[in-house]
């Protein structure tokens, strides 16, 4: 599927906002889809510092498509993140976005993610409605000059938007996924959305082990993407750090992040260590958006 980033700075309730659309997927709850299974018995595990730190400045960084100034500094939630689903869709995928929450929180340390119950604690608002509510979804949400952008620019399929304050830290921010999607489609979506809220933003067609790529579906919480949100989520990682600011972390980051990975993965050898080797196998409404659309060849 191809993925599209659109970013926009401006001031709500005396907020500095940016937004971003994806389109991507997810984990089934029970019986893993056929397409994702494939994926996950060819998916490489191996990566070495810089084909990781490559991929980190490609996507923490910038915006596909941006309103206003361009952000090169990193943005990310600096307190507990709680996520609420709306649901005005079916099939009914509340269970399925609870356990594609529980999967990130799962392989993600020092992140606190949890779903909530109660919208008014929640600080993501996973919208689920019906492939043919989409577009008005958006429109109610972003108000129609910003949708008609979004959707001339980037044909989203699914979305999410991110608000962040002056010091670059995400207050809130937004999923709005079709629930009638196929099996495959909504995970890619859940997941993709769900990872890009969070603060890995920008898509890049360079990177070819991340869903934060136009050409590449993975429908779940690949192994380079986990080193990738271990490290924006690392306590030394501070929102509103430059690129120089975060390389010059990097050397002490890496070992941590990557026995973490290594262990929540149940990997062993070069992946644990040095990855040289390949591997077998009322808050503001958010204004920057991410998108996918149509589908493309597997990895």
């Amino acid at each position: 599927m191809r993925r599209k980033y659109l970013s926009s700075a401006c001031s709500i309730a005396a907020a500095t906002l940016t937004a971003a659309i994806t389109i991507g997927g997810a984990l089934s709850a029970q019986a893993e889809n056929d397409a994702i299974s494939t994926r996950r018995a060819a998916e490489r595990t191996s990566f070495s510092n810089e084909e990781i730190k490559d991929g980190l400045f490609k996507t923490a960084f910038g915006a596909e498509l941006q309103f206003g100034r361009r952000d090169e500094r990193i943005r990310k939630f600096d307190e507990p993140v709680r996520v609420f689903v709306d649901n005005h869709g079916s099939p009914a995928r509340t269970a399925d976005i609870a356990a594609i929450v529980e999967d990130i929180r799962a392989r993600v340390d020092h992140l606190d993610l949890a779903v909530t119950s109660d919208r008014k604690d929640a600080n993501i608002v996973v919208f689920l409605v019906r492939a043919r509510d989409f577009a008005h979804t958006i429109r109610s949400r972003y108000g129609e000059s910003a949708a008609k952008k979004i959707q001339q620019s980037l044909h989203p399929q699914c979305l999410s938007g991110i608000a962040k304050d002056e010091s670059y830290r995400i207050r809130r921010a937004e999923v709005i996924l079709p629930v009638d999607a196929d099996e495959f489609q909504f995970y890619d979506c859940a997941y993709e959305e769900l990872l890009q809220s969070m603060g890995l933003i920008n898509d890049d067609s360079s990177v070819p082990w991340t869903m934060f790529n136009d050409n590449v579906q993975m429908g779940f919480f690949d192994v380079y993407d986990q080193y990738l949100l271990n490290i924006l989520y690392d306590p030394r990682i501070r929102p509103g750090m430059t690129k120089a600011e975060v390389d010059a972390l990097l050397p002490d980051i890496f070992p941590t992040v990557r026995s973490w990975v290594a262990q929540v993965n149940s990997m062993r050898g070069n992946n644990a260590r040095d990855g040289l080797t390949v591997g077998e196998r009322k808050r503001p409404a958010p204004a920057v958006y991410s998108e996918r659309a149509e589908p493309q060849q597997p990895r």
